[in-house]
């Protein structure tokens, strides 16, 4: 209403060819910094833009097979009131999609950085880490994300585990676990695992390998002032927060373990 507006996205393709060519390499991509969003809209779903990217994506490879699919401006249209809009379409010129990409997303979505930028820190980094490895691997899209909990426990569950795919009969989830400061995460996804597990099992005939991903002991204990500090209070609630995941048969994994799991993940899903 107020006319402001802040760029969420590039969507880029190559100009088309002659009719009954191979559909033109298309791109989408979303911003990873959503603090222009937030200060636009404090009670912006964050989650449900990260899942618009996917949708995009996937209706961008399958959309003309797809019998009865809409434009996709149409989806954007009805989907968010106009709140969403796509942008005039302009020219360029790239010897590289990829390449092209980044440039576009640096002049047009991303924030200016500042030479001190605060780092991320928390959940939020893990995330963010976890789902860059994903995507080095090319696996990000194929993956569902912000899997309900509810589906597999009881109507009512607000948790969402943050990513999975099923390779063969054993579904794989993923979550982002900080154990810097506050185990609580850590004592809910212990607790939910039993109840995941057999719900996977029920609803999906198959096994449930749940995986925490969690910064390594030294992130926490980076800043004790001493060595006997550092073995002390951080290090005791980060052992007692990987142990309370472990006893319910969680793999516990630290962000220097995620690309192998992602090329792991690559392999499952044959690409």
């Amino acid at each position: 209403m107020k006319g402001e507006f802040t760029n969420i996205g590039v969507l880029l393709r190559e100009a088309g060819g002659a009719d009954g060519a191979p559909s033109p390499p298309v791109q989408v991509r979303f911003t990873r910094d959503w603090s222009r969003v937030r200060c636009m809209d404090a009670d912006a779903d964050i989650g449900l833009l990260e899942a618009l990217e996917s949708e995009i994506d996937a209706r961008l490879r399958l959309g003309p097979s797809l019998p009865g699919a809409k434009p996709l401006i149409a989806v954007i249209e009805d989907s968010f009131s106009n709140s969403i809009q796509m942008s005039e379409a302009r020219a360029c010129l790239a010897e590289n999609v990829a390449a092209e990409m980044d440039l576009l997303m640096r002049m047009y979505v991303e924030p200016l950085r500042v030479k001190q930028e605060r780092k991320r820190t928390g959940r939020a980094a893990i995330a963010g880490a976890m789902r860059t490895q994903f995507e080095r691997a090319g696996v990000w899209a194929l993956m569902r994300k912000r899997i309900a909990a509810s589906i597999y426990t009881q109507p009512g569950d607000p948790m969402k585990i943050d990513c999975g795919y099923r390779p063969n009969g054993v579904v794989k989830m993923f979550h982002a676990v900080s154990l810097d400061g506050d185990v609580e995460a850590a004592k809910v996804l212990a607790y939910s695992a039993p109840r995941l597990r057999d719900g996977v099992l029920r609803v999906e005939s198959a096994r449930l390998e749940l995986t925490a991903v969690v910064e390594p002991l030294r992130a926490v204990t980076e800043g004790a002032a001493t060595e006997a500090d550092a073995d002390t209070e951080s290090a005791q609630r980060y052992r007692f927060g990987v142990d309370a995941m472990e006893m319910q048969e969680i793999r516990v994994l630290t962000i220097n373990d995620l690309a192998r799991a992602a090329e792991t993940a690559r392999i499952e899903l044959r690409l």
